[in-house]
């Protein structure tokens, strides 16, 4: 059992990201969530990665006595140049690892972090229109949340916190008294006598 539960907690934090395990993007569903938390891990893993995301490729280049720009020899190359070649290419090969196999197959034709970066935003953030959608999905989740028979109150939690925090990624605004009335309105059976004794506080916040 306690190896079965490891193994459990292993995998969720394969998921969710740690500061020395990558975050990893399953589902189109995750991708806020995954956003926020993979550039807080790219932050603190190397910082100097970040830059490459955002600027893109650095093009290795030598000036002529004409004053025509070219691109370097490889020959030629300093140990300066292959420094920014060894960050550019670290800095796709931290972004590729962390999709899931299934996710990667349809950004394979990206050669840059930068470019990689771009497009999963595109993809799974979408326009204006997907945005709202999206919103509105989870609002519904919201209101039709409730407790599933025989779920343990840790799984009910998890579950309520990873809703909310994709309705706070997805710039949805609820009051924290509404949330806690919410779950507190769906507790099992058990905690009923808890919640009668909550709800009667004056400040649900």
């Amino acid at each position: 059992m306690e190896s079965q539960n490891m193994t459990a907690h292993q995998e969720l934090d394969a998921i969710m990201g740690t500061t020395t395990r990558i975050p990893h993007l399953l589902s189109a569903e995750g991708f806020p969530e995954w956003k926020y938390k993979m550039e807080k891990y790219i932050k603190i893993k190397d910082f100097k990665i970040w830059p490459n995301i955002l600027k893109g490729q650095v093009r290795i280049t030598t000036t002529l006595e004409n004053g025509t720009i070219i691109d370097k020899d490889f020959a030629n190359y300093t140990d300066e140049d292959f420094e920014k070649i060894e960050e550019q290419e670290k800095a796709l090969a931290t972004l590729t690892m962390a999709l899931s196999s299934k996710i990667a197959q349809g950004f394979r034709e990206y050669d840059s972090a930068k470019a990689l970066w771009e497009a999963l935003i595109e993809v799974y953030e979408g326009n204006e229109d997907m945005k709202k959608s999206r919103q509105d999905m989870l609002r519904q989740k919201f209101n039709m949340f409730n407790h599933i028979l025989g779920e343990s109150l840790e799984a009910q939690l998890q579950r309520f916190i990873t809703l909310t925090t994709e309705m706070s990624s997805a710039g949805i605004s609820v009051p924290r008294s509404e949330i806690n009335k919410k779950l507190l309105n769906f507790l099992p059976k058990s905690w009923y006598m808890n919640v009668s004794v909550i709800k009667k506080t004056k400040d649900l916040n």
